[in-house]
């Protein structure tokens, strides 16, 4: 079976996913078998997409317009192409860059495997870049690693906040500039102060 899956950027209106769709009926896909989104390809709370990978079964295929309407990036493309394999699934792309893709024939499997291997490519030269960056930054006698994204200001009003029960944690993030990781490593749920805490508030007090 052909199953379909159509994306556009924008909620609003001002994208149409008409001219995908009837590519998708002109290859074969059934209407009732199209998902679609209407979201960001970054993002990764797409439920037309996690509906459509739920819906395939071994033998099927996923049809799409263009490469770019499934994967958020390379890598996440070759990973959810990877998962379909593993599950006996094919992919067949329509049209753009990605056009001589169709993983349910012997050429459309290589071209995908030197996708895969650019894209292996690119995270080792990225890794490569990164050790010699850090051993060069080491050699001048600087150590890697990011810097704190939470600083004794941001702390207290992280602990304020924390300690009201109104507090939404993912607004207060975002106030912040923080990830929920990093505000959880130095703020407990009731606003008090963890170890990290307490000995970022230390550092800056013997700062001053």
């Amino acid at each position: 079976m052909l199953i379909g899956y159509m994306r556009v950027s924008k909620a609003d209106g001002s994208q149409a996913t008409h001219l995908q769709r009837d590519a998708l009926i002109e290859a074969g896909v059934d209407p009732a078998h199209i998902y679609e989104d209407q979201a960001s390809g970054k993002r990764e709370d797409r439920p037309g997409l996690a509906n459509c990978l739920k819906a395939l079964r071994s033998e099927d295929t996923l049809v799409v317009w263009k490469l770019d309407r499934l994967g958020r990036d390379l890598r996440h493309l070759i990973n959810t192409v990877h998962e379909l394999t593993g599950r006996g699934v094919g992919l067949k792309v329509l049209t753009g860059h990605g056009a001589a893709i169709d993983t349910t024939t012997a050429a459309g499997k290589l071209v995908f495997g030197i996708f895969a291997a650019l894209s292996e490519f690119e995270r080792e030269l990225i890794s490569e870049r990164t050790q010699a960056g850090l051993a060069s930054a080491r050699a001048r006698g600087r150590h890697g690693g990011r810097p704190f994204k939470m600083t004794p200001a941001k702390l207290r009003l992280a602990c304020a906040a924390m300690g009201k029960p109104e507090t939404k944690v993912r607004d207060l993030c975002a106030e912040l500039g923080i990830t929920r990781q990093t505000l959880y490593r130095f703020v407990g749920p009731k606003g008090e102060l963890r170890a990290d805490g307490e000995k970022l508030l230390a550092r800056h007090k013997r700062g001053n």
